[in-house]
């Protein structure tokens, strides 16, 4: 079998469409189930690896902020942005319990690993401790002074580590309701924290793109890794211990402690890594962007993991990787007791002040809100096989899954499409080199078996391929076949994020004809095909750079009016994209005239072939609508002054023009809503934000 020999590390297993603004989380006992949650106040339940969603779990009124699988993986929570939490049994398909308390958003869930309590954190600065069985939580925790963001039970079910946007790591513990330690060492915002399975030792990551080690027998810090280029979201352990994975920017990053030092970095295209779970040999990470997202394997065999795996791969290069042979040392640490098989053995204590309240208790699930709950099953046999009720004999997924095969060698599948271009012989309708050289191998394998169309483009060919979707789609009729032009132009949208150099033809490193087969190229011609263009790029660069460095002084001296002004006055799309991509961080120095100046520079980014610029528009349009809109219509409904105010005057002839803007940038959004993929996700997040103008001001 062609995975068998691969010498792949990493591969994208799946990749889309769920939720508006989706949340997720992994199943990390078994890393074949996925639980998403959005705008749309659905939870979905997904099986990684498989297109179509497993269960669609309703009764949210309010969008989902957060979802997680318990330990078993039989029920799942979610919280929403009122800050109730609903829990649902996935073998009964039924909502088990409706939890009311939190005043803001809920940020953070997680589950006990022995019973049936669970934790949950809110914008309101405060944790709950709910059992689920009963209605109002059990316990409240207070001592963080901003949002929460991440919770974690320790392995034996007795300590709770809380990270917050106030900088700090709290470990609770439960028993006694109270904080046993804070942690004070990142600069920024903490995001994840996650317990070592063995060892009394916990891992922090924050946004001041660090990682945190602490010791939690003597408190304090052993380890403090700086190798991150990004934002730390994600964190997990090794099963045995010995090292930590970090799911950074499109890479993996593999972290030894005491002494600190990244045994490996592997390259993996997921973008923003959101979740991490690690089965066997095989470490499953998801991420998402808006609507969309995608599943990657890494192949954990071939990633080094100690010191000597360094060394191992150095002495041997093309081998997977193996195990020191000699047995780990002692550990450095206390190991966690061995837990109780009940968590009803853990007695949470409770005092007057902080136990559940009669307003907490009148809060909790009615019969009303039981009824409203749903769930809907859309794949009964997926349902069946991994939700079989426990008491029968053989459940899925098992618990030690099979691991996920490996696509072939991308070199494989080039030299059979190489081999089968040298004997077909040349079609009239051939494709010209610079239109094929911006599709994969495999692409140009599939054009090159098609029969020819006379009536078909290229593109067309190749589209069945490129549009992927998780949704089912119905065979269009053959007077349907060729798509009007406005639909080619939608497939040839360049993405922001590309495993290649764009333009990169591989064919010219390589002879292209049997004739040409028993030569080989010079070093001298190798250097000039890889030079070929460089000059040109060279030139556009320093100009782009000249440019940039223009806007800066203009924005030093002048504002950031006049600076805007000037990158528009560049004529550059590329340098209003720079400038936009600082502006949308920073919504404070907007304002009203800056907005007449964008919206029309929105336009053109909305209607470019480049993902990234669209991304961009996108996001400033989002920005104007959400800060400005009201203040436009009330200004443009209130009734006329009295007397003369050209304060006011000027104010309404700018909220007239920004109106006229956003009505033309409307009805651009409505006719690219229909679109598949994530750029129609993206467009129809957009409509849904734009409904308002269709009110007539």
């Amino acid at each position: 079998m062609a995975a068998a020999s691969t010498t792949k590390i990493s591969w994208r297993l799946q990749e889309f469409e769920a939720h508006p603004r989706t949340c997720l989380s992994l199943g990390k006992t078994s890393g074949r189930l996925l639980v998403t949650g959005g705008e749309d106040c659905r939870v979905n339940i997904w099986v990684v690896n498989k297109p179509n969603c497993v269960m669609s779990l309703t009764g949210h009124k309010n969008p989902v902020e957060c979802v997680q699988f318990n330990v078993s993986e039989e029920q799942v929570a979610a919280g929403s942005q009122s800050g109730s939490i609903r829990v649902w049994d996935l073998e009964a398909a039924k909502v088990l319990r409706t939890l009311m308390g939190h005043k803001a958003r809920v940020t953070g869930l997680g589950f006990h690993p022995l019973g049936n309590f669970m934790a949950s954190s809110s914008m309101d600065t405060n944790i709950k401790l709910w059992d689920v069985r009963r209605k109002g939580y059990v316990f409240r925790y207070k001592g963080h002074t901003d949002a929460i963001r991440s919770l974690v039970f320790s392995p034996d079910g007795k300590w709770l580590a809380s990270a917050s946007d106030d900088c700090t790591v709290k470990l609770w513990d439960l028993s006694q309701g109270k904080t046993i330690t804070e942690f004070k060492a990142h600069s920024a915002a903490v995001n994840v924290v996650q317990f070592h399975p063995n060892e009394y030792l916990l891992a922090s990551g924050s946004s001041d793109r660090s990682i945190k080690l602490w010791d939690l027998e003597k408190f304090s810090m052993v380890g403090s890794l700086e190798g991150e280029t990004a934002v730390v979201r994600c964190l997990a352990f090794s099963p045995d211990g010995s090292c930590l994975y970090s799911g950074a920017s499109d890479s993996l990053r593999v972290f030894g402690w005491e002494p600190d030092r990244c045994f490996d970095v592997v390259p993996v295209g997921w973008g923003k890594a959101s979740d991490l779970a690690v089965i066997g040999q095989q470490l499953i990470g998801v991420s998402h962007q808006l609507s969309c997202i995608s599943s990657h394997v890494v192949d954990l065999s071939r990633v080094k993991k100690s010191a000597a795996a360094v060394i191992q791969d150095i002495i041997q290069d093309n081998k997977p990787l193996q195990d020191p042979a000699q047995p780990r040392a002692a550990a450095l640490r206390r190991n966690y007791d061995s837990p109780a098989t009940n968590c009803s053995s853990h007695r949470m204590k409770r005092s007057d002040n902080d136990r559940r309240s009669p307003d907490g208790e009148r809060r909790s699930q009615s019969e009303d809100e039981a009824e409203q709950s749903s769930a809907e099953i859309h794949c009964a046999a997926d349902y069946k096989e991994i939700f079989t009720p426990k008491r029968a004999i053989s459940r899925t997924p098992p618990r030690i899954p099979e691991p996920f095969p490996a696509p072939p060698d991308d070199d494989g599948v080039a030299a059979i499409g190489r081999q089968l271009k040298d004997l077909m012989p040349p079609s009239p309708d051939k494709q010209p080199v610079s239109e094929r050289s911006n599709l994969s191998e495999v692409e140009q394998l599939l054009l090159l078996q098609a029969p020819p169309l006379a009536s078909s483009t290229p593109a067309q060919r190749v589209e069945p391929k490129v549009n992927s979707s998780a949704k089912p789609c119905n065979p269009a009729p053959s007077s349907q076949l060729a798509p009007p032009p406005q639909a080619v132009q939608q497939q040839r949208m360049i993405p922001g994020i590309r495993n290649k150099p764009l333009g990169l033809n591989v064919a010219d490193f390589l002879p292209s004809t049997a004739s040409h087969q028993g030569g080989a190229l010079s070093d001298d011609d190798v250097l000039s095909q890889i030079s070929k263009g460089h000059n040109t790029m060279s030139v556009i660069l320093s100009s782009r750079h000249k440019n940039l460095q223009t806007v800066r002084s203009t924005w030093a001296r002048e504002g950031v009016k006049n600076a805007m002004d000037a990158a528009v006055s560049m004529n550059d799309l590329s340098i209003t994209v720079d400038v936009l991509n600082i502006l949308n961080l920073l919504p404070s120095l907007w304002k009203l005239d800056l907005c007449t100046m964008v919206l029309p520079q929105i336009d053109k980014l909305l209607q470019s072939k480049y993902e990234s610029y669209m991304q961009t528009g996108s996001t400033s349009l989002k920005l104007i609508m959400k800060h400005f809109w009201t203040l436009i219509s009330e200004t443009l409904k209130a009734p006329p002054a009295v007397g003369v105010d050209i304060t006011r005057e000027e104010r309404h002839q700018k909220c007239r023009e920004c109106c006229r803007y956003l009505k033309n940038l409307g009805n651009l959004v409505k006719s690219r809503a229909g679109q598949v993929g994530r750029h129609g996700s993206s467009f129809k997040e957009l409509q849904l934000l734009m409904a308002p103008l269709d009110d007539g001001l």
